[in-house]
């Protein structure tokens, strides 16, 4: 079966499952995604992961392949049955060809070798989030770097909130909202904006 956020779908935020019989592994991994605009929830007991991938909607697996009780192969192919487009990281400590086969027969995204460095797995996530049409950073993040870009250039410029109105002919009350990231400013908002600023609508978005 398929999956509704699957590839060419648009989501606000990444969900992701990380599933390791070591404790220490999925603490580090919670703290670490979550640091990155991620969210996260770990599993220590693999046989959970299967109930817990029906009851909730995940775009990514990041799984261990030595657990006891079920490996993760095993888990895998439990996986594939009930969610086949769902993107799978496998981390192991003990690579061998027989697991790095049977991963790709299963359309893993990634097999990482533990130990492993943040910046090579933040580099895995994005570029399956970009496989997959995920978006990386959630939409009140995107609200917030508009907001800040248009009130530091502002402040730039010597422009009250009140002139911006007069110059924009939008109201104090939405201008100050977009600034503290409070309301969603349409097209039309942010062009007059960033005419009144006198810059490119795209310097609103820094590096949005």
């Amino acid at each position: 079966m398929g999956r509704a956020c699957g590839k060419g779908a648009r989501v606000a935020q990444l969900n992701i499952l990380v599933v390791d019989d070591d404790r220490d592994v999925c603490e580090y991994l919670e703290d670490f995604l979550s640091h990155e605009g991620y969210h996260v929830k770990s599993l220590t007991d693999p046989t959970r992961a299967v109930d817990e991938l029906k009851a909730n909607d995940y775009h990514l697996v990041v799984l261990d392949l030595m657990m006891p009780k079920l490996g993760g192969i095993d888990l895998l192919e439990r996986i594939r049955k009930v969610d086949d487009d769902l993107a799978v990281i496998i981390l192991t400590g003990y690579p061998s060809l027989e697991t790095a086969t049977a991963s790709i027969q299963h359309d893993v995204s990634a097999y990482i070798k533990k130990p492993f460095s943040s910046d090579d797995f933040r580099d895995v996530i994005q570029r399956i989030a970009k496989k997959k049409g995920l978006v990386l950073r959630r939409e009140d993040e995107l609200h917030a770097a508009i907001g800040r870009n248009i009130r530091e250039l502002r402040k730039a410029r010597n422009l009250t909130l009140k002139q911006m109105a007069r110059r924009t002919k939008l109201s104090v009350s939405l201008l100050s909202q977009i600034e503290r990231a409070e309301s969603s400013a349409s097209v039309s908002s942010l062009f007059k904006v960033a005419t009144a600023l006198d810059v490119k609508i795209t310097e609103l978005f820094g590096d949005f």
